[in-house]
């Protein structure tokens, strides 16, 4: 009987040639079955064709295919009328991607080049809302609110009068709720861990810093409770007055005032919880306040006249400009 001998050099060789095919195999599954895409190459063109494919290409959503159109226009014609546009809408393009770094670059950069043109007011506002859609939710740091409020405060400030002056100011009012959330957030920490000073220092930022949020009559309520807490019942009463003549009717009042009378501690002070507090009335003004010489009616805010168009949602955000012709001459600069 026979027996063969298995060499195992040439088994090393098979062993070798199957994973090698394996290999082969996994990379061209990869190139059949990936779900990554290769990025949009447009083909090179005249600018202007460059730039009504970018705006096509916006119209059908298709952002990444239109950022690339815009760039490869301002690569290959820098002095063309159409570059400005084409800065300012790859901006918008990377906005609607949701690609905000890129978009807040690109929008820099035009703001840059192009500070006094008729678009600055909204490059500056779509750079405000870039930051804004980054908030993040009151458990994590922040940062990026402070910056949205800081960029959307630019817009009011550089161009009060503008469209977008009374939408940023409505974002800013969000943005400011936002920050007081977060101090409450922590406060209500540091409450629940009995450590009462740092409770007391976040809950009195709230009252001090962000008066015209809705976490005021809450922070109030929370200030009642440490102080009962720590037996300052001086402080805890002046909290209590605040809270009813300001918020009669909120339920951050009614937990107050049961606390207080449980200890005893009201007084002919405190209203009634749901009641409102009415001031007297001013005696009518006979004759009209003297103004000076000259001078016309002080504007209403943000130069909005009452009765005037009411803003634009909040969650929305306006449509680029977007020219049929290019920009003028004096617009078209080299990158």
């Amino acid at each position: 009987m026979s027996v063969s001998v298995i060499n195992p050099l040439s088994v090393r060789c098979r062993i070798r040639h199957l994973v090698s095919a394996s290999l082969l195999l996994g990379l061209s599954g990869c190139g059949l079955f990936g779900h990554e895409k290769a990025p949009p190459v447009p083909k090179l063109a005249s600018a202007e064709t460059l730039y009504n494919n970018g705006i096509d290409a916006l119209r059908t959503r298709r952002y990444t295919l239109a950022a690339a159109e815009f760039e490869v226009l301002q690569q290959n014609y820098p002095y063309s009328g159409y570059v400005a546009n084409a800065q300012l809408m790859e901006g918008y393009s990377y906005y609607l991607k949701g690609k905000y770094p890129e978009a807040v670059q690109q929008l820099n950069r035009f703001i840059g080049l192009h500070p006094t043109s008729a678009d600055a007011a909204y490059a500056y506002y779509l750079r405000a809302l870039c930051f804004y859609e980054q908030i993040a939710d009151v458990q994590r740091d922040q940062q990026g609110t402070v910056e949205s409020m800081d960029a959307l405060e630019e817009v009011i400030t550089r161009f009060p009068q503008s469209k977008y002056a009374r939408d940023a100011q409505l974002k800013i009012d969000l943005c400011r709720d936002h920050l007081a959330g977060k101090e409450m957030l922590v406060g209500r920490y540091y409450q629940q861990e009995r450590n009462y000073e740092a409770a007391i220092n976040r809950y009195q930022r709230v009252v001090e810093d962000f008066q015209t949020t809705n976490h005021v009559p809450e922070a109030l309520e929370r200030m009642v409770e440490v102080y009962l807490d720590l037996g300052l019942t001086d402080q805890a009463r002046k909290s209590g007055i605040v809270l009813g003549y300001n918020y009669p009717g909120s339920k951050w009042y009614r937990f107050a005032y049961s606390n207080l009378k449980r200890y005893k501690l009201l007084s002919d002070n405190f209203p009634v919880p749901g009641k409102l507090i009415t001031a007297p009335k001013a005696p009518a003004a006979t004759t009209t306040p003297p103004t000076a010489a000259g001078a016309a009616p002080a504007p209403s805010a943000l130069g909005q006249q009452p009765g005037a168009a009411q803003p634009m949602d909040i969650q929305k955000a306006p449509v680029a400009p977007v020219k049929a012709e290019p920009a003028p001459p004096d617009q078209a600069r080299v990158l």
